[in-house]
């Protein structure tokens, strides 16, 4: 099969990749890039495990082809944090409030979460619900997901950094 030269940019870091045109970004990022934060999960986009952000916006990276993210910036779980290894206010709050028991669902949730955050800095719980509504969870009832979510929004209005798509703080 022909392939096709991309050129994404992941996380800050500039990659140029010839691919085939059939393969997802979600395969790009763990199996080309190493990123296996990125979790695989469905294959169907049911789950969410594998939303990253591409151009500021948060996808589901087992329904875009890695041709589409071409020119585009994507970040992921791994971008999350600050470059000396800081936690995003999200990470943390799912640290603190035990949002994650397996941990195979939480880099979705996170992502979600953050795209919701930039979105909406001060959610209400049915607000939060609804925003992470495409990411499945099979070990947690959602219950400490949606206070990690709470707890986040609250310390940015106390004054921490808020939490952007970007992963970087505003």
């Amino acid at each position: 099969m022909s392939s096709v030269q991309v050129s994404i940019t992941v996380n800050g870091e500039r990659h140029e990749l010839d691919v085939e045109p059939r393969l997802l970004l979600v395969h790009l990022l763990r199996d080309r890039l190493g990123l296996t934060g990125t979790h695989v999960g469905c294959d169907t986009s049911n789950c969410g495990a594998c939303t990253v952000h591409l151009d500021g916006d948060a996808v589901k990276s087992c329904t875009i082809l890695a041709v589409q993210a071409d020119g585009g910036e994507v970040r992921t779980i791994e971008g999350m944090a600050a470059a000396d290894g800081t936690l995003h206010p999200l990470q943390e709050a799912f640290w603190k409030e035990h949002g994650l028991q397996c941990g195979y669902c939480t880099p979705g949730m996170i992502m979600s979460a953050a795209d919701l955050l930039s979105r909406n800095p001060d959610p209400s719980e049915e607000e939060i619900r609804h925003g992470l509504e495409g990411n499945l969870c099979r070990c947690t009832g959602y219950h400490n997901i949606v206070k990690s979510v709470q707890s986040a929004a609250s310390a940015t209005k106390a004054g921490a950094a808020a939490p952007t798509s970007e992963g970087v703080t505003a």
